[in-house]
Order: C-alpha cells, then structure tokens, then sequence
C-alpha cells in the first residue's frame, strides 16, 4: 500500500481474516498516540502498572504491579519490543481497564472501514479470554498502519530505534523488526508472533519522497516474514513513484 494515497499496488489473499499476534499493538499504538496528539495524555505522564498488566506473558519488560513509568518509556517498550506489559497497562491508562480499551480499538477500526477485524486484547495474545475470535486481515493492517505513519508521524522516533534502554539505561531493549537495521528506508512498523498466528509482520520504508506498507500474516519462520514484505517493498519502490504534473507554462501575448 501507497501510504500517501492509501492505493493498494500489489495484495493476495488481502481480505482473508487471521490472526494478527503483536501486530494488534499498531491500533494500541494509534489510540495512544491520538491521545497525545490531542492533548488527552503528554509523553512525561507517570503510568502506574497493575497487577493485571504485571502478569501479562510474552514479550514484556517485566514490570511489577505498582511500578511507575513515563508514557515515553511505555510507547519505546510496546514499539521496540512489543511489550505486552506495557500495552496492558497503557489501555488501562487511558480507558480505565483492558475491555474498555478493546472497545475504543473497534470502534476506531469501523471508522477506519477495517470491516475485516475484530479484536478482545490489545496485545494479539493467543491466550487471552475470547482469542480464538481475534482476527484481522493484511487489508485492515495496512489501513491501520497508514492511519498511525501518515498522521501520527512522531511514533517513528519509536519504530526507528534499534536498541535502546529503559529504566534509566538498566533494561535494554532490542527492536524485533530486524527490517529497521536491515532495510534501507525502514520506518517501522510492528512484528508479530504467537503459536496460534505464526509470524506476522507490517512493514513500512521510504524512499524518494515515497513511503510504502508491506504487511504479511501467518508466515512459517520469522525470514520469511521478512522476505515477504522486503520483496513487497522491493516491488513498489521499483515501480511506482509519485507524479505531479506540471503547470502550463504561462505565455505572455
């Protein structure tokens, strides 16, 4: 997909409904940074992590019930290492608990036209109550994603980073979009993976005044993810390319 236009330029199986994994965590993303954006929620606001959020499993940064941590630090965690901990304990920032969140998630998601998907967790774990009805399509992932980079651009500071440390640098975080490091051009998005989803993946890049999403659900190992939507990438910036017209010349008679 065309980030700029939204146009889609090469797309199979586009509207099938999957399992995304972590790749849910671009919605949670989207209303965080909507929050921000309008004022609702600043980057230095202290959120305080709750049981619930402390003992969410998967990728986390391992927070304990009643730690304390900028919003800054929560959107790097759930950016560069899909921390599920994290994300939990932003829904219940902002919506005052986890299924409220999910409802601000769908409800975005029909204003986005994404008529593929439905969600009941802001993290894509397979584990969580009503999972096995947590599906969307690489259609509605690209809307999402083109919704979060073309005007919340400020969570690029985030989906950019490669490593970077918490906790006042005691607690590393490595990004798990190896693309960032690997792909020229790349300007995030999100991985994803859960036993249930396989290895799933929204991946964006620009070059060229050109800003391209490649998405990929279900993928058997993490490479072919990879190779998935670098050869989409590949593709489109080959291509296609933005072309404005010029203006007539004007002639003096």
């Amino acid at each position: 997909m065309d980030a700029a236009t939204g146009t889609v330029l090469e797309s199979g199986n586009e509207h099938e409904k999957l399992a995304p994994a972590s790749v849910t965590k671009v919605m949670t993303m989207l209303l965080i940074m909507e929050a921000i954006d309008s004022g609702q929620l600043a980057w230095d606001d202290t959120v305080t992590a709750s049981q619930t959020a402390a003992a969410k499993g998967g990728s986390q940064v391992f927070l304990k019930a009643g730690e304390q941590m900028t919003v800054e630090d929560m959107v790097k965690s759930i950016a560069v290492s899909s921390a599920n901990d994290c994300a939990c304990a932003m829904a219940e920032h902002l919506a005052g608990s986890e299924a409220a969140f999910v409802e601000l998630m769908n409800r975005r998601a029909q204003e986005l036209g994404m008529s593929d998907t439905n969600f009941v967790n802001c993290t894509g774990l397979d584990d969580d109550a009503g999972a096995s009805e947590h599906r969307t399509s690489a259609h509605d992932i690209a809307l999402m994603s083109r919704e979060l980079l073309v005007n919340h651009p400020d969570i690029k500071k985030f989906t950019t980073i490669w490593m970077d440390t918490i906790r006042g640098g005691t607690f590393g975080l490595s990004n798990t979009n190896k693309l960032v490091r690997f792909y020229p051009g790349c300007t995030g998005l999100k991985t994803g993976f859960t036993s249930g989803a396989g290895y799933c993946l929204s991946a964006s890049a620009a070059r060229d005044g050109m800003e391209l999403i490649a998405v990929a659900m279900g993928a058997e190992t993490s490479q072919k993810r990879n190779d998935a939507c670098r050869g989409m990438l590949d593709y489109g910036f080959a291509n296609f390319a933005h072309y404005t017209p010029s203006l007539p010349e004007l002639v003096a008679v």
